[in-house]
């Protein structure tokens, strides 16, 4: 066992160490200049970030002044959210990091092509004809065609005396040679002048990584943002109708509040039990059902949190069954601070209530205790005929309840997944994840609960309190 508690240790502090390795590397290596004041900086704060997360959890669960919990855990429990929503930008910033770049380099290609417009040339002011041409007859043609001396003569191809000789076309004596088209003597040469070099920018490598990390950063955080509002806004209010067959005519249109995974602790407290008990007693319902997790911690530390539920307000009163979570500090404990704050804990029991039996089962994480659900206990004995609904904290004890007949069950326990993608490892875990299904005659309703575990954090499951009304089939 020890060997197994071992290497679950070692291979999550690698999964850790690796996946802020990644962070660092594209958060910080590839968007920063080596020794830079900005890679230093980057450097401490992802060193820093899983030694403050690993302490935070660990506090968590150690026996260590509750105050320090709440320090630790604020800071802890949102960078592990952010930690998981980072790593899914940046993944999914693998995919886009080589369509940007490639879509920059074309750009670039583009922009650096030379330009292949052809250019004309200048015409040439008094250019001589062709070599070729006739010549045309002097105004001395008479005189035996003689020519004064450096005149221009009718030859073909003739030149001045002492022009320079070997070019396409004639040009005047002292003319520069070489060139296309003849120039005047001592002509200047005109010659571009060069461009200006272009400022240095970050290499286009640079810019994708930064355009990349900043955005998956950014849609980190709005992530998170967004889940924390859900669970510090308070829940929203949800409501189902739940026909039953052998609910009495007298109880149609019955309304239960169902609530579950209040999960009062370091990081939600009296405010937050206030924000739930203001949402269900808006509902003005016949009954609250609290179905566990309503804690985690000991009635020292959270006694005080838990008070505002004094205050629900129900025609028939507000019961409790208990969670997984109650069973991690004293769950017995706990059942009788709840009595005393005005609930009716149901420990394996039942009570008739407006012509149908309402039961409740301790969790499964009671069995370690000897406290576990006893379905015999709580449902044997009762008349078959009536109605029955029973408070179950964790849904996969379905299969029982169809055993037993149980018409309605309400449950908790899934928080709806809490988190999007970790809602599909819910879902794996359960029989329903949220909701009302049916299974044989008996009909199971999942809460997504008011609260949080872990970060107070919500995506894609949005906190909710159930106002289940129950409908008569009966004429």
């Amino acid at each position: 066992m020890i060997v197994v508690v071992v290497l679950m240790a070692l291979v999550a502090v690698t999964l850790v160490a690796g996946a802020h390795y990644y962070i660092w590397r594209r958060l910080v290596r590839d968007t920063t200049a080596a020794g830079g004041t900005a890679r230093k900086a980057g450097t401490a704060v992802m060193i820093l970030l899983p030694v403050l997360t690993v302490a935070g959890v660990g506090v968590g669960r150690a026996e260590t002044p509750f105050a320090l919990k709440q320090v630790l855990g604020w800071p802890a429990y949102m960078w592990l959210a952010t930690l998981l929503y980072l790593l899914l930008a940046l993944l999914v910033g693998e995919a886009v990091r080589p369509v940007l770049r490639r879509v920059l380099d074309r750009r670039a290609a583009a922009r650096e092509a030379p330009q292949t417009a052809p250019v004309e040339e200048p015409a040439t002011v008094g250019a001589p004809a062709p070599s070729n041409a006739p010549a045309a007859p002097g105004p001395d043609a008479d005189k035996g065609r003689d020519a004064d001396k450096g005149a221009d003569t009718g030859k073909a191809a003739g030149t001045d005396k002492g022009a320079d000789t070997g070019k396409a076309a004639g040009t005047d004596k002292g003319a520069d040679t070489g060139k296309a088209a003849g120039t005047d003597k001592g002509a200047d040469t005109v010659t571009p002048e060069a461009p200006a070099a272009p400022a240095l920018a970050p290499s286009r490598r640079l810019f994708v990584s930064r355009v990349v990390g900043g955005a998956a950063a950014a849609a980190a955080l709005a992530t998170v943002g967004y889940g924390a509002s859900n669970v510090l806004s308070g829940p929203s209010v949800k409501r189902v109708t739940v026909p039953l067959a052998k609910l009495p005519r007298a109880a149609h249109g019955y309304r239960i509040a169902v609530v579950s995974d209040i999960h009062l602790g370091p990081l939600l407290g009296r405010a937050h039990a206030q924000r739930v008990v203001d949402t269900i007693n808006s509902t003005n319902p016949d009954l609250v059902a609290v179905v566990g997790d309503l804690v985690d911690g000991t009635v020292a530390d959270l006694g005080s949190a838990a008070e505002p539920l004094a205050g629900l307000r129900a025609k028939h009163g507000s019961y409790f069954v208990t969670g997984n979570h109650e069973y991690f500090g004293d769950a017995a404990e706990w059942v009788d601070h709840v009595r005393e704050l005005g609930l009716h804990p149901l420990e394996n029991a039942r009570v008739e209530i407006a012509g149908f039996d309402l039961a409740g089962v301790n969790d499964i994480a009671g069995e370690e205790e000897g406290e576990g659900p006893d379905f015999e206990k709580a449902l044997g004995g009762r008349d078959p005929a009536r109605a029955s609904v029973l408070l179950a904290h964790q849904p996969v004890v379905i299969h029982d309840a169809v055993k037993h007949g149980i018409d309605l069950q309400l449950s908790g326990h899934t928080h709806g997944g809490q988190m999007w993608p970790v809602n599909y490892i819910a879902q794996a875990a359960n029989p329903t994840l949220a909701g009302l299904e049916q299974y044989g005659d008996t009909a199971l309703y999942v809460t997504r609960g008011a609260g949080a575990w872990g970060p107070p954090v919500r995506v894609g499951a949005p906190a909710d309190v159930t106002v289940v009304q129950l409908a008569s089939r009966q004429a």
